[in-house]
């Protein structure tokens, strides 16, 4: 038994969580990876504040998309997409709100590059992505054999 009482891929013993956990961490791991594969830029990963967690922030092209991860075994009953709720729908946009005030402006300026100049009519920062911002569901199906079945659905919200 590790320290804290986790055991791999256990979790504390006697929750029965660590499982969920443990797949829900690989489906965000295989998530990333096909999303930078199919040319998005990962921006943050796991970003956390009081009213909760954006799995992946990144940029498609010049939108932000918001990506919820939802991983499943394939022996699961609920399928990852139905998931997403309006009530969890709309922490996902007011998590994405709060997560574009506290660090868009700082990766604006580093993908701008260093001689980004504001224009006159926007001192700072553009408010938002050029693109505009979207909320995306990844829906990660973990296979018994092979490899596990990856869905990006855009604009879910």
């Amino acid at each position: 038994m590790r320290a804290g009482g986790e055991e791999p891929g256990r979790g504390k013993a006697g929750t029965g969580r660590g499982t969920n956990n443990a797949l829900g961490r690989y489906g965000e791991r295989v998530a990333a990876r096909r999303l930078a594969e199919a040319g998005l830029r990962i921006l943050d990963r796991n970003w956390r504040c009081v009213e909760g967690e954006l799995d992946i922030v990144a940029l498609d092209g010049d939108t932000l998309a918001v990506c919820e991860v939802k991983t499943r075994s394939e022996r699961g009953f609920q399928q990852p997409s139905e998931a997403i709720d309006r009530a969890k729908a709309a922490r996902l946009q007011r998590l994405a709100e709060r997560w574009m005030a506290e660090r868009w402006p700082g990766h604006f300026a580093r993908l701008a590059g260093p001689g980004y100049q504001p224009a006159p009519a926007d001192p700072q920062w553009p408010p938002v992505p050029p693109g505009g911002v979207r909320i995306d569901l990844v829906a990660v199906i973990n296979r018994v054999r092979g490899a596990a079945s990856v869905d990006h659905l855009r604009g879910v919200v």
